[in-house]
Order: C-alpha cells, then structure tokens, then sequence
C-alpha cells in the first residue's frame, strides 16, 4: 500500500485503504486537530526568588485528529453493508497505519495514527432510507507533526579527487578534464516548518562513517568497518543503529556523535558532509537520506 494513492480530490481523507471525501460513500463536515497546534508539555519552572519563570522546554504531545459529520449513503437495505466496511476499515490495532488528508488544491499531508473511535448513530429510519447522518471518527497519532506524500532520497560519495587532465596523451580541443570529484556533500531541503528525522543508510566499503550537519556541527558517527554490501542503517526518529537489517550497532557511537535522535534536519536548508577514517576513500561507498518535509 502506499499511502495516500487514492486520494486524489480536495476533502479527500484516506486512512489505510479506506477513502472518504467526495466521490465516496463517506462525507464529512468538519476535522479538527488537524490544523491545530498539538498540546505541549513544558519544562517551565517558576522562580523561587521573583516574578516569573525559567523558560523549559516545550515537547509536543501526541495529536489527536476528529473527524465529524460524517454521512453514510448506501442504497437501501445496504447501510448494514457500508458500515460494517466502515467498522473493518478502522478496527482497532496496535500498529499506526497512514492518514492522508487533502483540504483544497495544495498538496496533501500524512500523518501515521491508529482509530481510537467511532460512533455511528443507529435508527431504524436511516437504514431503511440509506442515509445516516452524525458518524465521527477520531485517530491519535503518537508523532505529533504532519508530513509531505513525497520522501526524498540524497546520496553522497566519499570526498574523491577529480583525475584531471591526462598529460600523457596528445591534448586536444576540447580538453578532457576527466571525471568530477567527489566531495561527500548534501543538501537537505525542508519545505515544512518542524524539524524533519531522516533515515540515514551508510552503504560499505568503509571505516567510521560519519554524517556532520555542517551549520551546527552535530555529527553521528560510528566506530566500525563496513564490507562492501553491508548497510548500517540510522533511524533518528526512533534512535536505532541497525546492521544489515538485524544486529543493532548503537554501542558503536563514538564519543563526538549527539544522540541520534538529536540528530534532525530543521526547517530550511541543511549542508552535510559524509566522511570517513583517514585512509579509508572507496568511491563505493555511500550515505543515503531518505526524509519527509515535517509541519507543525
């Protein structure tokens, strides 16, 4: 399933593979907590000497997201069909699941939440009609900020140098300056307005790989060798360190590495830097970003 592909209409809301919005057996009047701010935790402490208080920290709470109005249309005799599609389609589940939500003509945002309600009012006349009127559902997604349908993917080589021009050759017009180098630079772009954590894969031959944010200095990094095709995978939303898909490696953070959950890319432009232990340059090496544009 890949979230959001049948969500194709401004008040289109897709929640796994169930749709609702126009076109759909599902309308709905009103969403709120969805353009709201999240409830906040706050780590401000009063002063026990003056006026005031000592600014904390404010950490978001998990968002909850209501959807209400909902009218079901069935053909009559049918309603008992279309809410029991409605029942299996939010039943309740331990694992999050994508929402999709289209408002107008800008591009949708998505959100991982789990169904925590459903009401749908019964009465003898709207299943008889096909028509009932007054449904609701309401999700909670544990990460509180939204983010853009595209992931983006960005690459880096170690830093190589370019070969240059090959002088033991008759040179001629025009001149073969040979392949470019390699300088182990990205460019992160967040479009959204929250601090985005990427998925980061460093792809072996290679020693100590390392990912520096070049505006802030924070780097992760890690002390071991990398065979050619084993894939260290870095979750910074979740904080794991994970080898060729199963042995977690987090121990092997070196001391100048911040928390990996630290480690994020914040609204705007970031420049990093893939490096490695000196000595080691195999141009097959790599590091991958994959990421969504984060929203409050």
């Amino acid at each position: 399933m890949t979230p959001g592909d049948r969500n194709t209409r401004p008040g289109h809301v897709q929640f796994g593979e169930l749709l609702l919005g126009p076109g759909t057996a599902y309308g709905w009047q009103s969403l709120t907590g969805w353009e709201d701010s999240p409830a906040l935790d706050s780590g401000t402490v009063n002063r026990a000497d003056g006026h005031g208080a000592y600014p904390g920290r404010l950490l978001a709470q998990p968002r909850t997201i209501t959807l209400d109005g909902i009218v079901v249309r069935a053909e009559p005799g049918e309603m008992s069909r279309a809410v029991r599609a409605l029942s299996a389609a939010t039943a309740l589940s331990d694992d999050e699941i994508p929402l999709v939500i289209r408002l107008d003509s800008a591009p949708p945002l998505l959100s991982w939440a789990r169904c925590l309600r459903r009401a749908v009012p019964v009465g003898t006349g709207g299943y008889r009609i096909g028509i009932v009127q007054g449904a609701a559902l309401q999700w909670e997604a544990t990460d509180p900020r939204r983010h853009s349908l595209d992931e983006r993917h960005i690459e880096a080589r170690l830093p190589q140098v370019e070969p240059g021009l090959d002088w033991a050759n008759t040179l001629a017009w025009p001149l073969d300056w040979g392949p470019p180098g390699a300088t182990g630079g990205l460019l992160a772009l967040n479009e959204g307005d929250a601090p985005a954590h990427p998925v980061i894969t460093f792809r072996g031959p290679v020693e100590r790989p390392s990912l520096t944010n070049i505006n802030t200095g924070d780097a992760i990094e890690y002390d071991l060798a990398l065979a050619d095709g084993d894939e260290l995978v870095v979750d910074t939303a979740n904080g794991t360190v994970t080898l060729n898909g199963s042995a977690s490696r987090l121990y092997t953070a070196t001391a100048r590495s911040v928390p990996e959950q630290v480690f994020n890319l914040p609204p705007g432009a970031t420049d990093l830097a893939f490096r490695a232990a000196p000595g080691s340059s195999d141009p097959r090496a790599s590091a991958v970003l994959r990421y969504r544009s984060a929203y409050w």
